[in-house]
């Protein structure tokens, strides 16, 4: 019985490792190989290990050799017994070695937040998943466990995941979160609930904004910026681009943490306590950034189109309106009306000016309706350039 099967794909060889391969025939796999190699018409290697159930010194040693020959050979679908050996010899030390992942399906599962790269399924009472739209998105799951440890070790209330599904193409990381209930849904639910809702996202807001994070942990949302407005500069007038460009790059650099994509989906209520998922957008930086993203996820996605957000955030426009206004009104409470309003418009122009790059990157001028929120995110960034001359407020 042949102890291997190969398949082609472009210029990767796969070798399928199959069953047991130990010192009794640990010689005959090296032999079908060997000969599978000398059909050449490839440029790499790989072992597929999904259907290998143990191996001993014996098949590992023949791995080596093979690696002599092919130095960027990995193993993949390696089930938890077989990587706990590989573990164990070093053998994860030197090549890449990938596990097995758990397939599950999210038809039919209910959609409780979605962010920038991804939505997030309930897929039963106590467990979530984050499925991600990059169907390459591994090195996309690891980075957001990182900054979810990260926050978490800082005091921010966050779930953190526990292990990495496939889902369909694609991946996800599944979550422990015992019953717990998106701001969305509570608003939902009982309307009357939206004051308490409002100051419980504040007060939880203000906690991410005060939190300081190492150095480099985290991405710096103004270098973010920045790129947002130079890509501006052939489609805003020449004095409006300056002035801009001028005030982004005067917002000075900061080491507290924003969430980056904070909104009503984005936040859970579990046995009384508020926790914050979607943690891949993580950044330090000024606030206004921060409030840019709330701007457009409360109003300005939805300026064109009323509907937008009936379908974001299962909530109306005009409630989107109160979550905004009441946002910022119990954040600056320190604030008179007059200076909140200014912090708006602060706020608003990188908002603007984020979606006005995101349509325009989309091939939004030959649309129809993308062309009107291009043209209105135009007229709006003008306007509030040109009696804005900072981004920044004490």
């Amino acid at each position: 019985m042949s102890l291997i099967r190969t398949e082609k794909k472009d210029t990767l060889l796969k070798i399928f490792l199959k069953g047991h391969i130990d010192s009794a025939n640990a010689p005959q796999a090296e032999t079908e190989i060997n000969e599978a190699l000398k059909e050449g018409g490839f440029d790499n290697v790989q072992i597929d290990a999904s259907e290998l159930e143990y191996i001993s010194s014996a098949g590992l040693r023949v791995i080596l050799r093979l690696r002599k020959s092919w130095p960027d050979l990995s193993i993949i679908n390696v089930s938890s017994e077989v990587y706990e050996i590989l573990d164990m010899t070093g053998f994860t030390e030197m090549m890449k070695v990938e596990k097995a992942y758990r397939v599950i399906s999210v038809d039919g599962c209910e959609v409780i937040g979605q962010g920038a790269n991804g939505k997030v399924y309930r897929i039963d009472r106590d467990t979530i998943v984050k499925v991600y739209m990059n169907p390459d998105s591994l090195p996309d799951i690891q980075r957001e466990r990182e900054l979810a440890r990260e926050a978490f070790v800082l005091g921010i209330p966050t779930a953190i995941p526990y292990d990495v599904v496939r889902v369909g193409e694609g991946y996800g990381s599944v979550f422990e979160l015992l019953n717990a209930t998106s701001f969305a849904k509570l608003i939902a639910a009982d309307p009357s609930q939206l004051d308490h809702v409002i100051r419980m996202s504040v007060d939880l807001l203000k906690k991410i904004h005060s939190t300081r994070v190492r150095p480099g942990s985290m991405p710096d949302m103004k270098g973010v910026a920045v790129k947002w407005c130079s890509f501006m500069k052939d489609y805003l007038p020449e004095e409006t681009f300056t002035k801009l460009m001028d005030m982004v790059n005067a917002v000075p650099e900061v080491d507290h943490m924003l969430h980056g994509d904070y909104h009503i989906k984005n936040v859970m209520l579990q046995d009384g306590e508020v926790l914050l998922i979607d943690m891949d957008t993580l950044c330090v930086g000024h606030p206004v950034f921060e409030f840019a993203s709330v701007y457009n996820a409360y109003q300005g996605f939805s300026e064109t189109d009323h509907s937008n957000i009936e379908r974001f955030l299962g909530i109306s426009f005009e409630t989107g309106k109160e979550l905004w206004d009441r946002t910022l009104e119990y954040y600056f409470d320190d604030k008179t009306p007059e200076e909140i309003a200014k912090i708006a418009d602060k706020a608003r122009i990188i908002g603007y000016t984020r979606m006005m790059r995101r349509s325009i990157r989309r091939g939004g001028l030959n649309d129809d309706y993308e062309a009107k929120l291009i043209a209105h995110c135009r007229e709006q960034i003008i306007q509030l350039v040109s009696k804005t001359d900072s981004l920044t407020w004490d």
